[in-house]
């Protein structure tokens, strides 16, 4: 099947420059890319200042800022974005798609023989290993091979795991009336997952339940009835503390004991449900987005492990779906089909510095590949398949964090 691809690349007032030469073409087998990266771009200098915001409240200068439309997939319905190794994991139904970032080339397809795993809802890496949810209940795992193909090699749980705990009573648990599951299964749609240490992975699902896999061995270790509705978004600080957000309105803190995970609090203040988690760098900042429209902020109290709601975003007309925060700033998708991005100024409020707007559908997922920089590349998707990927040249920032102390 051809697949014919085009980059278009946007200024910042959103009229499109002339149509470059093609610059990704799909093969036939739609695994091998052809590339011409001579192709010129679009730079525009722009200020992401918005009319409410000082520059003595800000600690950002942005020189350039780019906005690049990508349309490579054969399907229109994205699931959800990850970046690993120089590669850009777009998962759309079933299927995987696999695209080098550098040249924005497609490199592989993948996905489970037949269509009865469902969509991909979250993909992680550990050790070499790639680990996708999906809509089926599973956990699949993969490796790459030597051709740079994608080789599925189990699902989670295993049939060993299901073997070694299907001989007591004990191991069952009720799902529905009339009706029992092995503890080290997932009854409904994994909705997330999320590196824990090496490894340690935690999986969320739909069935409100939370589950520790060791990698190593691919097997379950614990399970914990997380909520009282579907876990729709996980995240991991570096210390191992995990952040589950429900359906339920309630975000809930897990912190290892001696040896499992426990409640150590949970936050109420969102009035719809929670979609999306993010964290900062150091995990002392929470941002949590919701159904009610609204981010909330919440910080780390000095001197204690406690999370204290500081601040409340407001500025999208609809759910927030996905979050994610790199170099200081914060960008939020929305069913609104928007992305804003946010910074802290030094007084420590929050401003939204830029809209994005021209999606045609709801904005699902968005990912970054970059570290701590000077300048800031993120992917995006939205519910009609198009990809774009912003990128925020000659970043100059003062760490808020650092200054506040």
């Amino acid at each position: 099947m051809k697949l014919p691809t085009w980059l278009w690349i946007f200024s910042d007032d959103k009229t499109p420059t002339p149509p470059p030469s093609q610059l990704l073409l799909f093969s036939d087998d739609t695994t091998t890319i052809t590339s011409n990266t001579t192709a010129t771009t679009t730079i525009t200098s722009c200020s992401l200042h918005n009319n409410h915001s000082s520059p003595r409240t800000l600690a950002l200068t942005i020189s350039h800022l780019r906005l690049t439309s990508l349309q490579p997939l054969p399907t229109p319905h994205v699931n959800f974005l990850a970046v690993h190794n120089h590669h850009l994991y777009a998962a759309t139904g079933n299927l995987i798609h696999v695209i080098d970032t550098t040249s924005l080339a497609l490199i592989d397809t993948f996905s489970v023989a037949g269509s009865s795993s469902g969509s991909v809802k979250s993909i992680t890496f550990s050790n070499g290993s790639i680990f996708t949810a999906h809509q089926d209940n599973k956990i699949r795992v993969w490796k790459l091979t030597q051709n740079k193909r994608h080789k599925h090699i189990a699902t989670l749980p295993t049939f060993e795991d299901r073997l070694r705990h299907s001989v007591l009573p004990k191991n069952y648990v009720n799902v529905r009336r009339h009706r029992k599951k092995l503890w080290v299964e997932h009854h409904d749609a994994v909705s997330g997952l999320a590196l824990i240490t090496d490894q340690l992975m935690c999986s969320v699902s739909w069935d409100k339940y939370l589950k520790i896999w060791r990698t190593s061995d691919l097997r379950c270790v614990e399970s914990i009835k997380a909520h009282d509705d579907a876990i729709n978004a996980v995240v991991v600080a570096a210390d191992g503390t995990i952040f589950t957000g429900s359906a339920d309105r309630r975000i809930k803190i897990w912190g290892k004991a001696v040896r499992k995970y426990g409640l150590t609090a949970t936050l109420e203040k969102h009035k719809s449900s929670v979609n999306a988690l993010a964290l900062n760098d150091d995990g002392s900042v929470l941002f949590s987005g919701a159904s009610d429209r609204l981010i909330l902020v919440w910080d780390k109290e000095h001197g204690s492990n406690r999370m204290v709601l500081t601040s409340t975003l407001r500025g999208h007309s609809n759910a927030i779906l996905c979050l994610i925060n790199v170099s200081d700033l914060l960008f939020s998708g929305s069913a609104d089909r928007t992305v804003r991005i946010w910074q802290r100024g030094y007084n420590g409020k929050f401003y939204c510095l830029k809209v994005l707007d021209g999606y045609e559908k709801p904005v699902r997922s968005l990912v970054s590949d970059s570290a701590k920089t000077t300048n800031v590349r993120v992917f995006s998707e939205s519910f009609d398949g198009c990809m774009r990927m912003l990128t925020i040249e000659g970043l100059i920032l003062s760490n808020y964090m650092s200054n506040k102390k």
